[in-house]
């Protein structure tokens, strides 16, 4: 049976029907994005899936005792309570489940045979190792690190920003492990390294998972299976996000050419994984062998495992050569640039020039500078030192806050402020609604005020109205956040047009690998590492040579401890107990050895137990190899030791 079966659902808002009998169910260990544009129903699925939204017609059938639980995007907590408490909340069953075991396992330890506390004890067993809670306190840290939430532990909840609080209530979630995770959007405000650790988690224990993302790196790596939400109804693919794109592509192909537009994205978006993504994992083959290689064979050698990192830093140096075109006109001269905000040193030392078409992304953790940067090759942040010189040029910005929208104005107001019903797009005149079109706004919306709309389509709007303007330079701070993917595709064929540079920050690596040329990358040491490479193959090379080093940390460790231990052992020499011990030893192995064989002998002849009593014969037996163990074991250390002394 399934964990939840929905069964001819169907769900409308006054007047717009959003789902019209669709089926759905969710088996143990699915994991199932949902895929459709933003108010196709994605999240009402998901509502209905959860239980907190009821549907007009149809049945949700759940299994007994299930436990759903929802990431929200705007999560509420506790008044009161510390990021560490609101991480833990949720945790008291768990806690009160493993005192309780181990009390059982105390009392069976007197009893074991009392079926009543055997049956409880069997049913607490399954309960932790189901939520994967034996070590609790380890996992809770782990968990607080890697969402770089422990300089925050012990600091009100409330003092965190909407993003950070998200984490939180992820990082709780995680911890709960529910039969069924929901989560919305949980890349959202996640760095690369955080949502790297979050695929491994959600993989490594098994989670049941259905959740919507943008992100189509994360759902190729987590999806098993993907859900499309289209005109009311649901159509299923299996796998992630390529998969998908090869089913859908096919499905169009049997509707005899419609939807021609949709078909074209997915060509591209195909060929595009295809070539790209393909390509570069069969380039890696080879190293990805020889670095299985050196992990088996070199484990305790950290000069072959350090031969191995300095071959990946090469392979990296390859891509980062200058392939600046001096011809073009400069953007930006960057000497020497060093960012402070507040007490917190951000940046140090970059120098660089930006080209007329450049199309970088800067990447990097969450809170290592990428906005400050932006902000200062605005001329909205002075320098603490250095210089940004300036070309004579105009630059478009899109920010997280969508800055140039009035949510006073409606659409039409918006793209026609001097009145009128035409937009003018890199030269071409254009309807405003034969443009807005293009970003999947239907005609009724012309009249909407912008402070009506959602987050996505307000940021559909501002991308919309950035691509009108006669610009030489586009610089975007997450662009993709609050996006769809449909609308994330517009996104890059507009950027990919685009005759000018491009600056972007962004932790969405798909969208990186798909349109930078070029990377510049936050690092540890706050400066700035230039790549050409693509921004996923540099995040493996990055790991690969993290996990070499701690191979060569640990080798080395291992050897030192060992040299310590040889050290030791010259100065030590074996005390004339050992020595006499030595000795005697082999002498009353022999011996032992001599008398268990006759009580074998006499265990196998009637005549021979018949006078002793079989019982007494096997216990005398026992008692000998007892002994005989002892002395063996006894004979082998001191052995040990002084075969170490004479090394």
């Amino acid at each position: 049976m399934a964990l939840i079966d929905l069964q001819n659902i169907s769900k409308h808002y006054s007047a717009q029907k959003i789902l019209t009998e669709v089926n759905f169910h969710v088996d143990e260990g699915e994991r199932i994005v949902i895929i459709g544009k933003n108010g196709s129903g994605k999240s009402t699925l998901m509502k209905i899936v959860n239980g907190t939204l009821d549907q007009d017609a149809g049945q949700r059938i759940t299994r007994n005792d299930l436990e759903i639980k929802m990431l929200d995007q705007r999560p509420n907590f506790k008044e009161g309570q510390t990021v560490r408490e609101a991480v833990e909340d949720g945790l008291l069953e768990l806690n009160i489940a493993k005192e309780r075991y181990n009390e059982l396992s105390l009392l069976l330890a007197d009893d074991f045979e009392n079926k009543k506390l055997i049956d409880e004890h069997e049913n607490l067993s399954r309960y932790i190792e189901h939520h994967n809670a034996w070590n609790l306190d380890d996992k809770i840290e782990r968990i607080i690190q890697h969402f770089d939430l422990k300089q925050y532990e012990d600091k009100p909840i409330v003092l965190l920003s909407g993003g950070e609080q998200r984490r939180v209530a992820l990082a709780s979630l995680l911890l709960q492990k529910p039969d069924i995770l929901l989560l919305d959007e949980p890349t959202n405000h996640l760095d690369v390294y955080m949502v790297e650790f979050l695929e491994e988690l959600i993989l490594k224990e098994k989670f049941t998972l259905v959740f919507i993302s943008h992100d189509r790196y994360f759902i190729d790596r987590i999806a098993t299976k993907s859900i499309e939400v289209d005109d009311c109804a649901l159509r299923e693919y299996s796998g992630g996000y390529s998969d998908y794109l090869t089913q859908k592509a096919e499905y169009i192909r049997t509707l005899q050419k419609q939807h021609d537009n949709l078909l074209d994205i997915l060509k591209r978006e195909n060929a595009w994984y295809a070539r790209g993504v393909r390509a570069r994992l069969k380039r890696n083959e080879g190293r990805k062998e020889r670095l299985m290689s050196i992990r088996e064979d070199a484990k305790n050698n950290p000069a072959k495992i350090r031969m191995m990192s300095v071959e990946l830093q090469r392979e990296a140096k390859h891509f980062n050569r200058d392939k600046s075109i001096n011809k073009q006109k400069m953007l930006f001269e960057v000497e020497d640039l060093s960012l402070t905000l507040g007490n917190k040193e951000l940046l140090k030392n970059f120098t660089t020039r930006i080209l007329q078409k450049d199309v970088i992304a800067i990447v990097g953790p969450n809170g290592s500078g990428k906005s400050t940067l932006l902000r200062a090759l605005l001329g909205r942040l002075k320098p603490t030192s250095g210089k940004i010189k300036q070309g004579d040029f105009k630059i478009g910005y899109f920010d997280q806050h969508r800055e140039m929208l009035d949510d006073d104005r409606n659409l039409m107001e918006t793209f026609c402020p001097h009145g009128g019903d035409r937009v003018s797009v890199r030269g071409k005149d254009m309807h405003v609604y034969g443009y807005l079109k293009n970003f999947l706004f239907p005609r009724e919306f012309l009249e909407k005020k912008i402070g009506v709309l959602s987050g996505g389509e307000k940021n559909r709007i501002a991308l919309a109205l950035l691509f009108t303007k006669d610009v030489d330079i586009l610089i975007l701070d997450e662009p993709t956040n609050d996006l769809d993917i449909p609308t994330i595709n517009i996104l890059e064929e507009q950027l990919t047009n685009f005759p000018g540079a491009v600056i972007i920050v962004s932790h969405d690596r798909y969208f990186v690998d798909k349109i930078a040329k070029k990377l510049f990358i936050f690092k540890a040491d706050k400066h700035i590492e230039e790549s050409y490479q693509q921004y996923s193959e540099y995040l493996e090379l990055e790991k690969e040579l993290k996990e070499l080093d701690e191979m060569e940390a640990s080798a080395t460790s291992v050897k030192e401890e060992e040299k310590e231990v040889r050290e030791k052992l010259k100065t030590l020499k074996l005390t004339f107990k050992e020595k006499i011990a030595l000795e005697k030893l082999p002498k009353e192995i022999e011996e032992l050895e001599l008398q268990m064989k006759e009580k074998n002998k006499c265990l196998a002849d009637p005549k021979c137990y018949e006078g002793i009593g079989i019982s007494k014969l096997a216990s005398e037996l026992g008692e000998l190899e007892l002994l005989y163990e002892q002395k063996i074991e006894e004979l082998l250390t001191i052995e040990e030791k002084n075969e170490e002394i004479n090394s």
